[in-house]
């Protein structure tokens, strides 16, 4: 079983409530889980938030979508993922951040095939990043998050999910898929008000006339739009990640 784990809580330092922002008429989250819903190689979708009074909206709003969720720890990110796949017996397991609206159904099943092609413990399309900046997506095994949960220590390791995975090559077989052009330099993610204005203007403008847009889809929009890069240009990719670097430290 292949499952989809989506990170997502209502307390986002830099954009608050992010999850839950409207797009077209529904909320971040749900657009997340549609677009994730609709990779070819996933049998599963779940939702991860904490067991923080806040998150009670998320947790009520896949109750009414029917979509199955696990409450955990707000900072240990690690600790959350373990015990939900733990929870509900997932064997493979990809992981979706709630900041990933425009998610591409397409490369989550590119970074799948990889890892069951070469029979990996974990595979990614963002080391080094190639994707825009919100088509992340990595698929790890049971196992290795069982030994990451078990053996790292860090902050960054416990806040980041992957991270203790990715930093040990020598214990986990790992590969990485690079995107035929370096769109690295595209900010697709939503965690600034002006990721929130930028993301309103992609759906604004294709969502009605094709709700499952694609990459290209995007690409040729902003190829006729250009202006619209500019909403939320300028603005450091994995800023959170870093200042969970700096606090190790200390």
């Amino acid at each position: 079983m292949v499952a989809v784990i989506i990170q997502a809580r209502m307390g986002s330092t830099r954009l608050p409530k992010k999850v839950l922002l409207n797009l077209q008429g529904k909320s971040v989250l749900e657009h997340i889980i549609n677009r994730v819903k609709k990779a070819k190689k996933i049998d599963k979708v779940i939702v991860a938030t904490t067991i923080d009074k806040e998150d009670d909206r998320i947790a009520e709003l896949c109750e009414k979508i029917g979509i199955d969720y696990y409450r955990g720890s707000e900072n240990d990110v690690l600790d959350r993922y373990y015990q939900a796949a733990k929870k509900f017996g997932f064997k493979n397991i990809i992981r979706i951040t709630g900041d990933c609206p425009l998610i591409d159904p397409g490369v989550i099943d590119k970074v799948v095939e990889l890892y069951e092609k070469e029979n990996l413990d974990y595979a990614t399309n963002i080391m080094p990043p190639t994707f825009p900046d919100g088509l992340d997506t990595e698929i790890f095994s049971f196992a290795s998050l069982e030994k990451a949960w078990s053996e790292a220590k860090l902050k960054s390791n416990r806040e980041h999910v992957t991270v203790y995975i990715w930093q040990h090559p020598d214990l986990f077989k790992q590969k990485h898929i690079k995107n035929e052009v370096d769109l690295s330099d595209k900010r697709w993610t939503l965690d600034n008000p002006e990721d929130y204005e930028f993301i309103k203007q992609v759906y604004d403008n294709l969502y009605s006339s094709k709700p499952d847009f694609k990459t290209e889809d995007i690409l040729q929009f902003l190829k006729a739009n250009p202006e619209i890069e500019k909403i939320n240009q300028g603005i450091k990719r994995n800023e959170g990640f870093e200042k969970s670097l700096n606090e190790d430290k200390l």
